[in-house]
This record gives structure tokens, C-alpha cells and sequence, in this order.
């Protein structure tokens, strides 16, 4: 079963993924690289502050980085703790293959109770 860090790290990931503004700018990021903050505020409509809120949410569940390049803040995609969302879809399709396999073997003997 999965420990209670990886479940906390697990449910922090599936909270900030669960927005659609932190969704698209994990999108944006991964097909263009690392952004600045401000580059990546304009594609929505809402105030910086707003945005730098959503990517801070992004930042706690360790689904990006920030890097200072001079006086400009970019902003990166990490892709390694996604990992731990394929763990847990991994347990589920282990248990769902089990069920499957029980539920074929029921319908292949008519007989069996």
C-alpha cells in the first residue's frame, strides 16, 4: 500500500492539478519551456498577483520550479512527481485487472454459485 508521505505528496499533486488555470499553465509550460511569470499571466484573463498565486500552488505540490535569471523569475515544469500519480493508477488497474479476472472466470463456469 502507498505510505502516508507519498499520499500527502499524492493528494498535494491531484489538488493542484484539479484547476483549470494551473492545468493549462502546466500544459503551456511543458510544450514551451520555462516561461516568465509574466508571459505566462497573459494568456489569462486575471491579474498577475492571481496567477502568481496559482503557480505558487503549482510550486508547493513540487509541479514546477522557479529559477531568478537576473531580475526575471521563469518558471519550469517538473515532470518526476507526476510519477506518483501512474504509482496510484497503477494499483488501481492491478486491482480492476483482479476483478476483471474473477468476473471472467465466473462467467466461463455457468455453474459456480
Amino acid at each position: 500500500m502507498v505510505e502516508r508521505e507519498s499520499q500527502d505528496d499524492l493528494n498535494a499533486i491531484l489538488k493542484a492539478a484539479s484547476d483549470p488555470t494551473r492545468r493549462k499553465i502546466l500544459t503551456m509550460l511543458a510544450q514551451h519551456g520555462p516561461l516568465r511569470v509574466t508571459d505566462i499571466a497573459r494568456q489569462f484573463d486575471m491579474s498577475l498577483n492571481s496567477v502568481s498565486k496559482h503557480i505558487k500552488v503549482l510550486e508547493t505540490a513540487g509541479l514546477v520550479q522557479r529559477r531568478t535569471e537576473w531580475r526575471e523569475h521563469l518558471i519550469e515544469v517538473r515532470m518526476a512527481p507526476l510519477s506518483a500519480i501512474d504509482t496510484w493508477f497503477a494499483e488501481l488497474r492491478s486491482i480492476w485487472a483482479l476483478r476483471l479476472d474473477a468476473l471472467e472466470a465466473a462467467l466461463e463456469d455457468p455453474d459456480d454459485d
